[in-house]
């Protein structure tokens, strides 16, 4: 992948910007590893005074992005999402801790964007997966029949692990939320081992950065801008930032299909946006990234001014930007300032 090859450079940027201080300054060296897990390639680089500790500690926060990716998965058959969503939905199902806390994540956002980021979207997503490949729409039969299966208010959680559905045909679909809770869950582990810096990135969609490289204020993050003409850059440090763009259309395929779905009209969403949400957590950007992708920039400016330490930029291919902000800074053009880590993002869904 592209983003592999970028985030690689993290490494000789940040080697290069140290290296007249790395002898003083025990704690900047790094380890920088990568897994494919949850259908991507997660990197983490970590900066630690002893590189034996901080390679543990990034191996036990690769363990626990494994262990998520067992709980939270729609692809594997033997997760416990899986297991859930194949109940018979007839009793409350109890859930594993965590599993139970993304889900909660997840109604809170749906409530927060009043149904437009739905986390029981997965049924309409599944019914476009052929459409998305290439092959024919679905019908209109057919989306009205799944729209039926989807919405927020049909599923209710219960004290204190148990999940109740209030139809039969509804399922839970983590894929707007769920790498950025497992980044937050590998971070604590990083902390937990005494690492304080370190990048964590998941496939490219979402960063969760600690503190900042020895020496500087932050990573430096070039955001996604399909037009290669505004160049928007945030400067991290114990936060996050993701990115949601629409696929393109198959050259397949007569219809526009994408892999990001509109609950409201069950068909995908048609934008000529990339959206880059900056947040405190990695929960909090992957949700909203998505939220902010679906109700464009006229809604979703009211929506960031709502909340607090949001700020997000949308960008068209053609160069057109808005953007709003309740506290981070979002920077337009030029070059990075002083020594700062400078990271490119790539073009990466989020469902």
């Amino acid at each position: 992948m592209r983003w592999n090859r970028q985030l690689a450079a993290i490494v000789l940027c940040a080697s290069t910007a140290l290296a007249s201080t790395a002898a003083s300054q025990p704690e900047a060296r790094f380890v920088h590893k990568k897994k494919y897990v949850m259908g991507t390639v997660f990197e983490i680089v970590a900066y630690g005074d002893s590189l034996a500790r901080a390679s543990d500690a990034v191996d036990r926060a690769f363990e626990e992005i494994g262990r998520l990716d067992d709980l939270m998965s729609d692809y594997k058959a033997d997760s416990a999402l899986s297991r859930l969503n194949h109940s018979s939905h007839s009793l409350p199902e109890s859930v594993p801790p965590d599993l139970y806390r993304v889900i909660g994540e997840a109604l809170r956002y749906s409530r927060l964007s009043g149904g437009e980021f739905d986390v029981t979207v997965g049924p309409l997503v599944n019914l476009w997966k052929a459409a998305i490949r290439g092959g024919p729409a679905p019908s209109a039969a057919e989306e009205e029949r799944v729209r039926a299966c989807v919405g927020y208010q049909k599923i209710e959680l219960l004290p204190h692990d148990r999940v109740l559905f209030q139809s039969p045909c509804t399922q839970i679909d983590l894929g707007a939320i769920g790498k950025g809770y497992a980044l937050d869950r590998a971070g604590e582990v990083l902390r937990s081992h005494g690492i304080s810096r370190a990048l964590l990135d998941a496939g490219g969609s979402t960063i969760v950065a600690m503190g900042a490289p020895p020496g500087q204020s932050g990573w430096l993050v070039h955001l996604r801008d399909p037009s290669n003409q505004v160049d928007p850059r945030v400067t991290l440090s114990d936060s996050s930032v993701s990115t949601s763009e629409q696929t393109p259309p198959s050259l397949l395929s007569r219809e526009p299909a994408g892999h990001i779905i509109d609950p409201d009209n069950g068909t995908p969403v048609r934008t000529p946006f990339a959206v880059s949400t900056v947040a405190r957590t990695g929960t909090a950007s992957d949700a909203l990234s998505t939220t902010l992708l679906l109700v464009g920039p006229d809604k979703g400016k009211e929506l960031v001014k709502s909340l607090t330490g949001v700020a997000a930029i949308w960008v068209s291919a053609d160069g057109q930007s808005e953007m709003v902000s309740s506290g981070p800074q979002i920077l337009l053009g030029g070059g990075a300032p002083g020594l700062a880590t400078s990271v490119h993002r790539q073009p990466s869904g989020q469902r």
